[in-house]
């Protein structure tokens, strides 16, 4: 069996300190629950963009949009630089792993930021960093396009577990890469909304025949900070609720083991039981006995996207 715990909070909007130590604390209090795993929804730290949908986001050289973005940089997280560095230590003393979900200002693309999703194993240390692939509609405008580098699956446990960021989670190729890996534990981050996950996650826990850990934050326009550019602009702007929450669990035949929550802050615990993904791998298994492989093959292009190559002229 393994423990696992969702969290469902809300961040100290674009604000990446106070932020983290709410991470911090959740982790703590997973770990003291024994649990082996704990979920935190998409890009939570510092914050989802709202602002794009609701400030005409894509009005060229819009000194409004500078500013927030400007921000948003500052207060992105820098991996190489140990933003995470107290989130790795609260999984290490918890003996817990982690998956979180950033917006991360990337030093290898000079600054560029990426909605990625962070795995961090129950020795603290990061295994894996994965930006998301296409950023969905207006996220296009603030996050940069990813890469396949951190496609992966991690042994946790009796499980492979891999996580992938929203929308990601409706890309096929997506999906397949992992399960292709041995995943049987998924991870599906999202910023908020019951309509995201009611009716996917239990899809994708039939498709793999694997648990579904669906992480879902929540956030209300009223938390908006004072003391972020525009402020008095964005309340008028943004109104109630933006981000409901919705997180769940499914077991590897499609029904709930913790149905979506919406609209309080919260961790989830539940136990997942290994065998029940190899009882319903007896009736499909996609990357198993399941698969044609001398007919359908995916290639996945791990290597990390970068627009300078290095040439040694020695050689």
């Amino acid at each position: 069996m393994l423990k696992v715990a969702v969290a469902q909070i809300a961040p100290v909007w674009l604000n990446r300190v106070a932020t983290l130590e709410k991470v911090v604390s959740k982790i703590t209090e997973a770990g003291e629950e024994k649990c082996q795993l704990v979920v935190f929804g998409e890009a939570l730290v510092p914050g989802y963009p709202f602002w794009v949908e609701h400030t005409e986001g894509a009005i060229f050289d819009s000194d409004l949009q500078k500013d927030l973005y400007a921000h948003y940089v500052d207060q992105a997280v820098d991996v190489v630089r140990g933003d995470l560095d107290a989130v790795c230590k609260a999984a290490k003393d918890g003996h817990i792993a982690v998956y979180l979900g950033i917006v991360e200002r990337a030093q290898d693309r000079a600054d560029s930021l990426y909605c990625s999703l962070v795995y961090i194993d129950a020795h603290g240390e990061i295994q894996s960093v994965h930006r998301k692939v296409m950023p969905t509609y207006e996220e296009r405008l603030v996050w940069s396009i990813g890469d396949g580098n951190g496609l992966q699956v991690h042994e946790l446990g009796p499980f492979k577990v891999g996580g992938l960021n929203c929308w990601e989670n409706w890309m096929p190729m997506a999906r397949a890469s992992l399960y292709a890996q041995g995943e049987n534990l998924h991870v599906a981050v999202w910023p908020g909304n019951y309509r995201n996950v009611y009716d996917l996650i239990p899809v994708i826990a039939k498709e793999s025949r694997s648990y579904v850990i669906a992480a879902s934050g929540v956030w209300n326009a009223a938390d908006i900070p004072d003391d972020l550019p525009h402020a008095n602009l964005l309340k008028e702007r943004m109104k109630g609720t933006l981000a409901n929450g919705g997180s769940c669990v499914a077991k590897p035949d499609g029904s709930w083991l913790i149905e979506p929550v919406t609209d309080r802050e919260d961790l989830f615990y539940t136990e997942l039981d290994h065998q029940m993904v190899r009882k319903e791998r007896l009736l499909l298994n996609v990357s198993g006995h399941y698969s044609r492989p001398d007919v359908f093959q995916l290639e996945l292009n791990q290597e990390r996207q970068n627009p300078l190559k290095k040439k040694n002229p020695d050689t």
